[in-house]
């Protein structure tokens, strides 16, 4: 009698791939805006790693916690996530306050919208 393999439900380097490649690419989109057009400096560096860091524990924690919530709850982390990240990347070019976190605002009012679609078409 042949039996399957268990599955295997590791937190293998498939999970991680995602947070740490994002956090790459954001910390060097940060550090690029920071920079604006001078030459490369310890803070543009520092500002680059503070960002990846940042990006990459604060996906991997909403990674982590949104499953639990409530699909309202957990549709509108991902959108303050996502918001909050684009706020802070068009912070760095220079622009107002207020320009920033109404466009800021209507990014996680999209990803709102799509990831609630998303999750109420998919529950059990």
């Amino acid at each position: 009698m042949a039996h399957a393999a268990p599955a295997s439900r590791t937190l293998g380097a498939s999970k991680l791939v995602v947070p740490v490649f994002g956090g790459i690419v954001y910390g060097l989109w940060a550090a690029a805006i920071g920079r604006d057009a001078g030459p490369i400096t310890g803070w543009n560096v520092l500002l680059g790693v503070a960002s990846a860091i940042a990006f990459a524990v604060a996906h991997v924690g909403i990674h982590a916690l949104a499953p639990r919530l409530p699909r309202e709850l957990h549709a509108l982390a991902w959108a303050a996530f996502a918001g909050i990240a684009f706020g802070f990347l068009y912070s760095l070019t220079d622009a107002t306050v207020l320009k920033s976190a109404g466009l800021a605002c209507v990014v996680a009012a999209g990803v709102f919208a799509v990831v609630f679609y998303r999750y109420y078409t998919t529950e059990d």
